[in-house]
């Protein structure tokens, strides 16, 4: 879907420019992206595999949900409505945890230039798997992996991309740290 999303500078300030998101990926415009990475607190990390008719990474088994973040809208707006949309959870504010921003470069063989700040969040999962809708437009399936995965790309096929391995091992760290918190509440 072609939305309207804000363009930043490289470094990630707000330029008070509009586009459509297709524009400022065939220009390689900056803007803003939200990734949420759902765990649970077995120490299972949520994936969704990607539909086949993405543009990028089509079929992919990759981040819980991610999205990008509309033209005017705040970042928690965003995720908030990213999940919902994706899988049909109802996320609180409250039960976001904000890990991070990223920038992520990347130009892909079909001309899509990803020039994004990814806002990082982890959440837990305390809903069943099978209680989640998927979007069928976005999203083909869901599924819980072991956390480890997250660290161990290299040896799942079509899961996550070992070129981002560093980017999934701090948020490997990141849920771990969590879950071990939690647990000695």
């Amino acid at each position: 879907m072609d939305e309207l999303i804000d363009i930043l500078t490289p470094d990630g300030k707000p330029t008070g420019k509009t586009a459509l998101k297709s524009e400022a990926h065939k220009n390689g415009w900056f803007h803003t992206t939200v990734h949420i990475w759902l765990f649970t607190s077995d120490e299972k990390v949520l994936l969704q595999k990607r539909a086949m008719t993405k543009k990028v990474f089509p079929g992919l088994w990759d981040i819980s949900v991610a999205g990008h973040v509309g033209a005017g809208e705040e970042i928690i707006t965003s995720v908030k409505r990213e999940v919902l949309e994706e899988i049909g959870l109802k996320l609180e504010e409250k039960e976001l945890i904000k890990i991070g921003t990223r920038i992520h470069q990347v130009k892909h063989p079909n001309g899509i230039q990803d020039n994004e700040h990814h806002h990082v969040f982890i959440a837990e999962l305390k809903k069943p798997v099978s209680e989640l809708i998927i979007q069928k437009e976005e999203v083909d399936n869901i599924k819980l992996f072991d956390l480890s995965t997250l660290k161990n790309t290299n040896n799942l096929e079509n899961v996550l991309l070992s070129r981002f391995h560093e980017y999934y091992c701090t948020v490997y760290n990141k849920i771990y740290q969590q879950i071990k918190k939690e647990r000695k509440y």
